[in-house]
């Protein structure tokens, strides 16, 4: 039975004790009651530039009202405490935090992205940021 929105709760922080196999496997059943692709950012809270993706992507409303549209957010914690590394070796190696990982609504990777490919200055470059979002939206991969 697919979850409707009221049941399903993104995951936006980075929780080490939370079960990420589990919160991937409920994502993709949500995602495809509701048509939309998953990003996986996968990083900490001892990373700065976790903090300043979640920054930057909740003040431009028109690239947090596309994320939104388009994708289910799943945070997947990796630290000291937690590295998730079972879930973790099912995906491309990866070389900095953050990271994020594009999945259909079925599960299945559709693109593995540096994120320091979209940093501008101290943050992030919108026309960058929205052009990545654009390409691995629904119905565009």
């Amino acid at each position: 039975m697919a979850q409707t929105k009221s049941e399903y709760k993104l995951i936006l922080k980075f929780e080490p004790q939370r079960d990420a196999a589990k919160d991937i496997a409920n994502a993709i059943q949500y995602a495809k009651a509701v048509h939309k692709n998953i990003l996986l950012d996968v990083g900490g809270n001892w990373c700065i530039w976790c903090h300043r993706i979640d920054e930057f992507i909740n003040s431009p409303p028109a690239i947090k009202n596309f994320l939104e549209e388009n994708y289910v957010e799943v945070k997947i914690n990796y630290s000291k405490e937690n590295k998730n590394e079972e879930v973790l070796l099912k995906f491309p190696k990866i070389e900095g935090y953050p990271h994020i990982f594009v999945l259909d609504s079925k599960g299945k990777l559709l693109h593995s992205q540096d994120t320091g490919l979209l940093e501008k200055d101290k943050s992030y470059s919108p026309e960058k940021f929205m052009e990545f979002l654009k390409k691995w939206a629904p119905g565009k991969s």
